[in-house]
């Protein structure tokens, strides 16, 4: 897809208001609520339910893993290639979840959320067709899903142990913290897939498709613009 030059004034400034609105969004989509410390705080053993919740509601919340999954679907076609790759990330931040918790692998949460960041604004460049243009050749979705999934999924393991979590029932409550990341993740997903079903069949792919991409991409910088400055300061 090529970018429309006469776009109207109109979609241009909606366009800058939901990029700066989403960049606001964005730059906070990692962080652990009050609400959610005072959760586990002084909790042990296993709680099937409570540790599902959290996950369902780290993923429906974070605007980082959303950005990522629109990118990852976004000019997908067949639900074969959508269950491909949604699962590719899915086993990519499963590893990298449980072993990150597991073996107390706490990253910087600033660097971790750099690259993020970046993973979001790497798969709007890369439906934009960046690669091509400037390299000559694209990387292979498929791993770049995967390797992006570990990276994810070491972001939700720094989160979980910011949380204090408890020895007692320590792998059961991942195991449901992942399910519960799951089910968010499908629900969210269902909710992209329907909405550009209809985007397609009202013929705005094509007119929005590319500009959207640039959406993306600015609130990818944007997080990991932000993320990295605040490592360093």
């Amino acid at each position: 897809p090529q970018f429309n030059m006469t776009m109207t004034i109109r979609v241009r400034i909606f366009l800058l208001l939901l990029v700066s609105v989403l960049a606001a969004s964005v730059a906070q989509a990692h962080n652990v609520s009050a609400e959610d410390i005072a959760l586990i705080s002084g909790r042990s053993g296993f709680d099937f339910l409570l540790y599902l919740w959290l996950g369902a509601k780290h993923m429906v919340t974070g605007y980082d893993h959303i950005l990522f999954l629109l990118g990852v679907i976004f000019y997908l076609t067949g639900m074969r290639s959508v269950a491909l790759y949604v699962t590719l990330f899915a086993v990519g931040h499963s590893l990298t979840l449980i072993f990150g918790v597991l073996n107390g692998i706490n990253v910087n949460p600033y660097f971790i959320d750099g690259i993020i960041g970046l993973s979001v604004a790497y798969k709007a460049f890369d439906n934009l067709g960046g690669f091509d243009s400037v390299l000559g050749w694209t990387p292979d979705d498929r791993w770049a899903t995967f390797i992006f999934g570990l990276f994810h999924g070491l972001g939700l393991a720094t989160k979980l142990q910011d949380l204090g979590l408890s020895e007692d029932g320590l792998l059961p409550n991942l195991l449901s913290f992942n399910v519960g990341v799951e089910l968010g993740q499908i629900a969210a997903l269902s909710v992209l897939l329907v909405l550009l079903v209809f985007w397609r069949r009202a013929d705005s792919e094509q007119r929005f498709g590319v500009p959207f991409n640039f959406v993306i991409l600015a609130c990818g910088f944007a997080l990991a613009s932000w993320q990295f400055m605040h490592m360093v300061l």
